[in-house]
């Protein structure tokens, strides 16, 4: 099946989440915001959320056209991709698992966007600097390592030679560890040097999924959208714990 992904064009964001398994699983698919002509780019999108009749339209990108169905939430979207491409359990208790980790995982980007937009998403950053101050320190020395070690705690427990967050094979909840790794080491490269002593399995996890032969490819490939202070994960060094 061919795929048309709907994101937004310079950021990495949420989108990235679902790319990174649609080039893991070796799918064909379409990144139609960052295409050219006729049918595609910016205008595409929104000609998608607003113009067409849609029975159950997505609240806003992504959102993932499969044949007939258009699926939004990035969670979901990976549920459905997951089952489609084996990167997730077969049994039920093992789909559930994967998709209560993502879900926490969806919890974590919010705070990782909190930290520099603690007051309003409308505003600019200049504008809350002292308030993102506050927050990033909260979460960097709460928020954080409570996150982290909860995603530790589930890979010790899967010790017995499984080297996954569900158990011995890569799911696509890896696949989101992997990017929210990435992304917290270019947006408080500090805090997450220190992060690493504790939790090394996570960052071995991290490394694992980094050099997978498809996901390697796709890092060196221009579809990889790089960091940038536009998307959820920032850099800015006076959030970051020196």
């Amino acid at each position: 099946m061919d795929y048309q992904l709907y994101y937004w064009p310079t950021i990495q964001g949420r989108g990235e989440f679902v790319r990174l398994v649609l080039e893991e699983a070796g799918a064909r698919y379409r990144d139609v915001a960052r295409e050219t002509g006729k049918g595609a780019g910016v205008a595409a999108l929104i000609r998608f959320l607003n113009g067409r009749n849609i029975e159950r339209p997505p609240f806003a990108p992504p959102f993932l056209e499969a044949g007939k169905l258009v699926i939004g939430q990035t969670a979901n979207i990976l549920q459905f991709l997951g089952a489609r491409h084996s990167l997730a359990p077969k049994h039920e208790g093992g789909r559930l698992w994967t998709h209560e980790l993502q879900l926490t995982m969806a919890d974590l980007l919010v705070e990782i966007h909190d930290t520099h937009h603690p007051v309003a998403a409308g505003l600019y950053y200049e504008d809350q600097k002292k308030e993102a101050r506050r927050r990033a320190a909260d979460f960097l020395k709460h928020r954080l390592p409570k996150f982290l070690g909860y995603f530790e705690q589930v890979l010790a427990k899967s010790a017995r030679g499984e080297n996954y967050l569900a158990g011995m094979r890569l799911t696509y909840a890896d696949l989101s560890m992997f990017q929210i790794v990435a992304g917290l080491n270019y947006a408080f490269p500090c805090a997450m040097a220190k992060a690493a002593r504790k939790c090394r399995r996570v960052f071995a996890l991290h490394g694992r999924v980094q050099e997978r032969p498809r996901i390697a490819a796709y890092l060196a490939s221009p579809r990889r959208i790089p960091f940038n202070d536009e998307g959820i994960f920032r850099h800015y060094a006076e959030l970051d714990a020196g």
